[in-house]
């Protein structure tokens, strides 16, 4: 039987002094702390026997993920070159994007802009299935049929995908317990950490899975 892996890795911490909900928007990177945490994340990957030997990797389209996936390719094909292999490029797919919010923009605390403000509350009824933009389920749609397409084209292989915080989360919790709902304050999903989801190549059925944090003591 044939497995297949697809390491799911949260991109690194972001440079945003004025406690933006950036969501989707462009402009916002890695701060100096977050691409330190890529490239401890990059290190683990490139020194592992198992993921060192990934066929591919992928980014969703914003600025934070593909710097944290450029961390990782760089690491990576240091590993590959000492093995006369040849490098690896980065590939992007809009189905592993952040989750669309209607709170775009808005900022977490006080003050013009700020979230609280011109009635956007009332919009927070259930952390649950939220109510301020794309659905759990949604997300969880996409990128579980991004992660099916992905098993069958790198059957027996591993690739590294890297991602956000609640494409991650919504799906494993899906996988785990049959629904994407969850509460989000209660994930675990630390900022470069990788879950890797294990498949049986034939049947796309989930075998493992399980998680690490390598850029934990990143400061």
């Amino acid at each position: 039987m044939q497995a297949t892996t697809i390491h799911f890795v949260r991109h690194g911490e972001v440079h945003n002094p004025g406690h933006v909900l950036y969501e989707r928007l462009p402009g916002f990177h890695l701060s100096e702390r977050g691409r330190r945490m890529a490239e401890a994340t990059g290190r683990y990957i490139a020194a592992s026997p198992q993921m060192n030997t990934a066929a591919a990797v992928y980014s969703s389209p914003l600025d934070r993920t593909r710097e944290t996936a450029q961390a990782i390719l760089s690491a990576l094909n240091e590993t590959r070159a000492t093995r006369g292999e040849s490098p690896l490029e980065l590939n992007t797919d809009p189905r592993i994007i952040e989750a669309g919010n209607n709170f775009r923009g808005k900022r977490i605390g006080h003050g013009e802009g700020a979230l609280w403000r011109n009635g956007n509350w009332k919009l927070v009824t259930n952390l649950w299935k939220p109510s301020w933009g794309e659905s759990y389920r949604q997300i969880a749609a996409r990128v579980g049929a991004f992660a099916q397409e992905k098993v069958k084209e790198y059957a027996g292989r591993q690739i590294i995908v890297v991602t956000h915080e609640s494409p991650i989360w919504s799906y494993r919790h899906l996988l785990e317990t049959g629904h994407p709902e969850h509460n989000m304050l209660l994930r675990h999903t630390a900022l470069a950490s990788v879950t890797s989801i294990t498949y049986d190549s034939d049947s796309g059925d989930v075998m493992s899975i399980t998680y690490v944090d390598p850029a934990a003591d990143v400061r």
